[in-house]
């Protein structure tokens, strides 16, 4: 029990409470018939003994599901688990509304696809795109934006520099620019953590 945080501590005791309470009162109520009981309180342990494991995965149940949503440590670390596309994903709060990136640590900047950058209140056709990067698909044409807030997990940023991707890009990228802002980014097996 020293492993559990007080929220899990919590809802163990209940759990084990509302075992004892429901156990009790069948064992009263049927005293003639004491093996039929027994089974009842059997059945109704394995389903508190499932109830409780479901809880503990919880985090892991979601971020399998879900890969893009962070999972946020109590020591202030954010994690995510590798996608079933070998990515990494991350889910943003970017000026407010919640976009998805993909986690580019070959990335430099972190570059938006017009299609999220018009989502953002941009107008791409009034956007000047007189930068240049190299891509995996050649040399494309960017355009320099300023994001208000970037907020991931408990962590917000402000003034944000970023580009608009002026050829294909179906999911925004999240490159060094914002990476840079941790202290220390691991990989291990399928989960990538950053520190700040």
């Amino acid at each position: 029990m020293q492993d559990l945080s007080g929220d899990d501590q919590a809802v163990m005791a209940y759990l084990i409470l509302l075992l004892l309470v429901v156990g009790g009162s069948m064992l009263i109520s049927n005293r003639s018939q004491i093996n039929r009981s027994l089974q009842q309180i059997a059945i109704w342990g394995l389903i508190i003994v499932g109830m409780v494991g479901a809880y503990s995965l919880r985090d892991r149940i979601e971020a399998s599901l879900y890969p893009e949503r962070p999972i946020l440590s109590e020591r202030g670390t954010i994690s995510f688990l590798r996608a079933r596309d070998g990515h990494f994903y991350a889910e943003l709060l970017v000026n407010g509304q919640k976009m998805e990136f993909v986690i580019d640590t070959g990335a430099t900047d972190i570059v938006l696809s017009e299609a999220d950058a018009a989502r953002l209140g941009f107008r791409t056709e009034d956007l000047v795109f007189s930068g240049q990067a190299t891509t995996a698909n050649g040399i494309v044409q960017t355009a320099r934006v300023k994001l208000d807030s970037l907020t991931l997990g408990r962590y917000t940023d402000r003034n944000i520099n970023a580009s608009v991707n002026g050829g294909e890009l179906e999911t925004s990228l999240l490159g060094m620019r914002y990476l840079g802002l941790y202290r220390k980014i691991e990989i291990e097996g399928r989960r990538m953590t950053l520190t700040r």
